[in-house]
């Protein structure tokens, strides 16, 4: 009968579909480079976003430097992997070009206690970064094997926004603590938010938890509280998701002039209630780390 023909052919298409994933499984595990730690460093925590203009630089800034405040034993480097738009140099204050090594190795700028590296360090401030992918594929190889990092207990890599190539490029080949996840608790940003958190999951990478950036306005003059995104959608994702909330981060003037004068928040205002919160993310971020290294130390 039709419908018996139908059936068989379902069945067949089920099987030939099982098959092929199967192929691109084996072959991506072929293909896969092998993970290599990065000299000189304990734990890499990347700081993404699902779309740009969430925040996700000032909340890598800020919490690299929210992580030595809390614990100024701890050494703590910052990695600007946003090759198309590079904010680290601007947000940290630093300009030049690195020095090398006598291992060839570039040395990373230096500020508030923090080495730097970044793209923009290697390129005109103005220069447009119009490469195709074999070139951002070098440029993200550079900064991960060529730059000297000396003794650092965290490094925060400021990821480019997005689900592509650059990101997949790094999580292949280091390996990564856990990624923080950044965004405002608007709908169309959450969209995006979600998608990277599943990317992490499929390439084996703990996440730590969302960041609901510009979660609520105070007004300056009268401190009426204003949502202006909506309230509490990441927190409402965190936990759709089955993952951690790590806090929540205001839309402040503070903020962001701090970051365009290249003072960030947490040493410029380390009293202010916005310092406060970065700091209470970073310490977040670091009760969670605790519980990712617990929880493999039990499955092995």
């Amino acid at each position: 009968s039709v419908i018996n023909k139908l059936l068989c052919l379902q069945i067949q298409c089920l099987k030939i579909f099982l098959t092929l994933k199967e192929r691109q499984k084996q072959h991506m595990a072929r293909g896969l480079p092998k993970q290599k730690p990065i000299a000189g460093v304990k734990q890499v925590i990347v700081v993404a976003s699902g779309k740009g203009g969430v925040g996700k630089s000032t909340t890598a800034v800020n919490l690299a430097l929210g992580l030595m405040a809390n614990d100024p034993s701890k050494s703590v480097g910052l990695l600007d992997a946003d090759v198309f738009g590079p904010s680290i140099p601007k947000m940290m204050n630093l300009r030049g070009n690195p020095e090398l090594s006598h291992n060839n190795l570039m040395i990373p700028l230096m500020n508030y206690g923090v080495p730097c590296m970044s793209i923009g360090f290697l390129v005109e401030d103005v220069a447009p970064i119009v490469w195709r992918g074999l070139m951002v594929m070098s440029a993200i190889e550079k900064l991960l094997r060529q730059v000297e990092w000396r003794g650092l207990d965290y490094l925060v890599v400021d990821m480019p926004p997005g689900t592509g190539d650059v990101q997949l490029s790094i999580t292949q080949n280091i390996p990564i603590a856990g990624a923080v996840i950044v965004s405002t608790p608007q709908d169309i940003a959450l969209l995006d938010a979600r998608r990277g958190a599943e990317m992490f999951k499929k390439v084996n990478v703990p996440v730590l938890g969302l960041v609901q950036n510009m979660s609520v306005f105070h007004c300056p003059n009268c401190n009426h509280q204003t949502h202006i995104f909506g309230s509490d959608g990441a927190r409402q994702l965190a936990d759709t998701l089955g993952v951690s909330f790590l806090g929540d981060v205001p839309l402040h003037l503070n903020i962001r002039e701090t970051s365009d004068r290249g003072q960030p928040v947490v040493v410029s205002s380390p009293d202010s209630p916005e310092a406060a919160a970065y700091r209470r993310v970073a310490s977040a971020v670091v009760q969670r780390l605790q519980e990712v290294d617990s929880s493999q130390a039990d499955a092995e």
